[in-house]
């Protein structure tokens, strides 16, 4: 999760932007029942009985899909959960076999996203009717479509596997449509374009996205957008006070620790690094889950800077060893800020390990102790590689750098702290070698961080990089051919995890979508912009919490 090329983050820089949450009118916790909430049970009821309505046999099928593709556009679909699966299942059954021969582009492109989203299988033949003979995309056909059904089909591919050729050229080529239309649309519907090649909703935060939903009105077809609409500004003050909340108590945790005061050239990024779990976690709910989750994620940035900053290769090589012991009277071989660091590493492992077993039944510290191991490990060989000018061959180097983005720890903390592995048997399916969702997350993060060119101003360490590796292995490449390489591999990347979140039947709905949040925020984290800040972030974190 850390940047191999740090960043120059922001949000008024982020310990003095803490401090104005820590104030006691701005971290003040939800409110008690008011009218609003009144106002929002009564929006509640009326979005329940349209979606019961629409399932009605006879019912425009229409409808029903329209009102849970806003429901999930403004992040509030989570309210709704049982009256989604009814609607789904319906049309699930009332569309298959065959998928959806005899509905309109716009109709199949919508009915194939949310059934595949909600983990119904529908096979990509379900846009038969718009293929020739070739197996090919009929292109006569699409060009006369709508710019609405252009984009329900752009974002439809979005969720396609390796194999579905018919979606890769469906994303180019309406992709390509779209954007020659433009000129062509008044200021407005350009806009609605843009937005939607630029954040396609399955690999965007609906709470990042919801306000450009909401001006472009796509919902007024459901014809009660106002309920809608108010619904969405509520539940956002709703999560924004509990966010702000969650965030003034762990940095009261973060300062208490005083690591930042030992460790001055290590980041120090509270807020950062709650926008993690607050990303991946979005049940209001899951609060106590969220705290602990970042308390993991900040250490991991802090290790990284160890390794990255302070530690010589003797001193990095009795840290792991002490990692992997996983024996606090190690540390008396350490020097002094590394006997700091892992003291609050193994106290706060074992804390989490308890809070797991109190609410779980399942004490998970041996899992938990052997994900960081695994990841000093990888930042104690990329260590060597640099102290040596070594610059491994690009699939060494990935390798080594999936091991070294963190994203395992994060997903085992959020795995047992969700109460996923209460037993031995449960707990294996998480384990480095065998999560399969872990790996491609970590290899989107791996690959997008090194699409990036920004220095930390306040880091002074060298990472290497997979477009350097790929050069050096491809002598005739340039650095933009470096990049397209890279472009490519996070696009069949992101194949590769659709098929493990979309068809997979041994992880749960919530550490499912905690991962594709994790894919989510990785291009909000890693797109700088030319002054080397990060735009996106910053957007997303005021949304969040202002």
């Amino acid at each position: 999760m850390p940047s191999s090329a740090a960043q120059n983050w922001c949000v008024r820089k982020d310990l003095n932007l803490v401090s104005k949450y820590q104030s006691e009118n701005f971290s003040r916790a939800p409110k008690r029942l008011t009218k609003e909430d009144l106002k929002q049970s009564r929006n509640m009821a009326v979005v329940k009985r349209e979606l019961k309505a629409s399932n009605n046999v006879g019912s425009d099928s229409y409808k029903g899909l329209i009102i849970i593709d806003a429901l999930q556009r403004l992040g509030i679909d989570y309210h709704f959960k049982d009256e989604i699966e009814q609607v789904l299942q319906r049309q699930y059954m009332a569309n298959s076999p065959p998928f959806l021969k005899n509905k309109d582009l716009y109709f199949a492109s919508l009915c194939f996203r949310l059934l595949r989203q909600q983990h119904f299988y529908v096979p990509a033949d379900a846009f038969d009717k718009f293929m020739n003979k070739e197996r090919k995309l009929e292109k006569r056909l699409i060009r006369g479509e709508s710019t609405e059904a252009l984009m329900s089909l752009y974002e439809a591919s979005q969720l396609r596997i390796k194999g579905e050729d018919v979606l890769d050229e469906a994303e180019s080529f309406s992709c390509q449509l779209l954007e020659e239309r433009i000129k062509f649309l008044n200021h407005h519907e350009a806009q609605t374009v843009r937005n939607t090649i630029a954040h396609p909703c399955h690999r965007s935060f609906a709470r990042f996205t919801k306000n450009n939903f909401i001006k472009d009105a796509i919902y007024g077809k459901a014809g009660f957008g106002k309920a809608l609409q108010e619904l969405a500004y509520l539940d956002t003050a709703f999560m924004q006070a509990i966010h702000r909340r969650e965030l003034n108590e762990f940095s009261r945790w973060w300062n208490d620790l005083r690591l930042a005061h030992e460790l001055k050239m290590a980041r120090s990024q509270p807020l950062k690094w709650f926008t993690w779990s607050m990303a991946m976690l979005t049940d209001p709910s899951l609060s106590e889950e969220r705290i602990e989750l970042t308390k993991a994620i900040s250490l991991i940035y802090v290790i990284d800077d160890i390794f990255d900053v302070y530690g010589t290769i003797d001193d990095l090589t009795l840290f792991t060893k002490a990692v992997n012991r996983w024996d606090i009277a190690a540390i008396e071989q350490l020097p002094d800020y590394m006997k700091k660091c892992f003291r609050t590493l193994h106290e706060m492992t074992n804390e989490i390990g308890y809070k797991v077993y109190n609410k779980h039944g399942f004490n998970p510290v041996d899992y938990l102790a052997k994900a960081w191991a695994r990841l000093c490990t990888a930042f104690l060989e990329e260590a060597k590689w640099f102290a040596s000018g070594h610059l491994p061959g690009a699939d060494e180097y990935l390798t080594t750098g999936i091991a070294s983005s963190g994203v395992h720890v994060a997903l085992v903390h959020m795995f047992f702290l969700i109460g996923d592995g209460s037993t031995k048997e449960q707990a294996q399916i998480v384990r480095f070698d065998t999560c399969l969702i872990s790996y491609h997350v970590a290899a989107l993060l791996r690959l997008w961080d090194d699409l990036g060119s920004a220095k930390d101003e306040n880091q002074d360490g060298k990472d290497g990089s997979y477009i350097a590796c790929y050069m050096k292995e491809h002598e005739e490449a340039s650095v933009e051919n470096g990049r397209e390489q890279v472009s490519k591999m996070i696009s069949e990347t992101w194949k590769c995890l659709n098929k493990e979140c979309l068809f997979s039947r041994q992880y749960s709905e919530t550490f499912i979508r905690g991962s594709l949040n994790l894919a989510r925020m990785v291009p909000l984290m890693y797109t700088y912009d030319d002054s080397q800040s990060l735009p996106l972030l910053e957007e997303y974190t005021y949304k969040q919490l202002l």
